[in-house]
């Protein structure tokens, strides 16, 4: 027999592609905060943030990767996007 998927249903977001997902969203948000009159402090430790949430998810460490990037968005002040929506 065959599964068939509900109609409407999404495939599940894996964390490797959730790390991605808010890798670009971290970039996207560094970008714009890192304008004139942005604290340079901020966007150092948000940069460093975002490297060492990039190496854990590439070190498959995920969930730590992902929590990282959380935190990082967090201080810019942006909400991380939620794949459960």
């Amino acid at each position: 027999m065959l599964a068939v998927a509900q109609p409407g249903a999404e495939a599940a977001v894996t964390r490797s592609e959730y790390c991605s997902r808010l890798g670009l969203q971290l970039d996207g948000a560094i970008q714009t905060k890192a304008k004139p009159g942005a604290g340079a402090s901020q966007i150092a430790e948000v940069t460093a943030l975002h490297d060492k949430a990039n190496r854990l998810c590439a070190e498959s460490k995920q969930a730590q990767g992902i929590r990282t990037y959380a935190n990082a968005l967090k201080l810019l002040g942006v909400t991380p996007i939620d794949l459960d929506q």
